[in-house]
């Protein structure tokens, strides 16, 4: 055996760093303590990064850097592990705002946020989704997907086949009634009778419904259909639902305040599985209701569809927020007591000698008329 005190001394290698993106440096992003990308937040945001479990509401003022809290959320999850890329559910209202979203946790990330199939915009999202299940809705994967120019010279054929002036019954203004009943979640058969009346003598509804059966026909869609249409799926096939449930493990929302009801129907519809969390983040100064609390849901939403009982609403203002559940409402203050009338003075039967010859107004009509202004 060789003498141990004979032997050359140890001298350490420095071990090659891990390529930029690879699977090592993203390892080494996740162990603890790496985490820099939450030094520069302040400690309200850093809360609402941290909060993994249930769902989060972030509530601030614009230019904050709600988005930002939430791009680093997504970070963080893919980080800590907590789900894969593919398992969350990020939508943005532009094409603009997903590829910044994409770029950002590519910064802080690498490369993981390719295998991000499911960061878009709602219509993206729809596209791809009804594209796998189009016969479910009566269409081809392959189907067609209609501009406005498309859906008006559509309804000017239907109008010219009901034998409606299209002059004093313009395309185009049957077209916005549609798509607004569209934005609504609205199929043919929900629309209300008041509505429809306001277009071409009452046909209105019976337009909508005639469109929607050449859409079929011609195996396309329009761009409020992309909504409409999903949630019609995932309401006839709960299987299908409970398929997208399982695999969305995160849904995270950016400018949540601005959906529309077809667009909150269809994420209530989502995140009704007790274990998905959900962040969303809002520029309302106060604290947003859903549209249905509004009072702008006329859709029939079917049984089991309820909004979260517990959501944590975490305020991230120009630098100084707090956490916690939104405020109780001050009940109002109590009115004081009224007053009592003074009692009437007695009255004195005049002799009829002494009457007017003018009628005049008694003291007390004079304090009625008064009271009663």
């Amino acid at each position: 055996m060789a003498d141990p005190a004979k032997q050359p001394p140890f001298e350490p290698v420095n071990a090659p760093s891990p390529a930029p993106g690879g699977i090592a440096a993203r390892a080494m992003a996740a162990r603890p303590g790496a985490t820099s990308y939450l030094d520069t937040m302040n400690p309200e945001q850093r809360l609402a990064v941290e909060t993994l479990e249930g769902p989060v509401l972030v509530l601030a003022g614009a230019g904050t850097g709600k988005t930002r809290v939430l791009t680093t959320r997504i970070a963080h999850i893919l980080a800590t592990g907590r789900a894969r890329p593919g398992d969350i559910l990020a939508v943005t209202f532009t094409n603009k705002a997903a590829r910044e979203m994409k770029e950002r946790v590519g910064r802080m990330i690498g490369q993981a946020v390719e295998g991000m199939p499911w960061l878009g915009t709602f219509h993206s999202i729809g596209v791809k989704i009804l594209r796998r299940h189009a016969e479910l809705v009566g269409l081809k994967s392959d189907f067609t997907i209609l501009d406005t120019d498309d859906q008006i010279r559509l309804l000017k054929q239907l109008l010219e086949a009901e034998g409606i002036d299209e002059k004093r019954w313009p395309g185009r203004v049957l077209a916005g009634l549609i798509d607004h009943w569209k934005n609504r979640g609205l199929t043919p058969d929900q629309v209300p009778s008041g509505e429809a009346a306001a277009f071409a003598n009452g046909r209105g509804k019976k337009l909508y419904a005639a469109f929607q059966e050449r859409l079929k026909i011609l195996n396309a869609a329009d761009f409020g259909d992309l909504l409409l249409e999903m949630i019609r799926l995932f309401r006839e096939n709960p299987e299908v639902l409970a398929q997208y449930q399982r695999r969305f493990r995160y849904i995270l929302v950016d400018e949540y305040q601005d959906t529309n009801v077809a667009q909150y129907l269809w994420l209530r519809l989502l995140a009704q599985k007790p274990a998905t969390s959900a962040a969303l983040t809002s520029a309302a100064p106060t604290a947003p209701t859903s549209p249905r609390l509004r009072g702008e849901v006329d859709a029939r939403s079917a049984s089991g569809e309820g909004d979260s009982p517990r959501t944590e609403s975490i305020e991230t203002g120009g630098g100084a927020g707090r956490a916690a559940a939104p405020p109780p409402r001050r009940p109002a203050p109590a009115r004081p007591p009224r007053p009592a009338p003074p009692p009437p003075p007695p009255l004195h039967a005049p002799s009829l000698s002494r009457l007017p010859l003018t009628p005049t107004l008694s003291p007390q009509a004079g304090r009625g008329s008064e009271r009663a202004a």
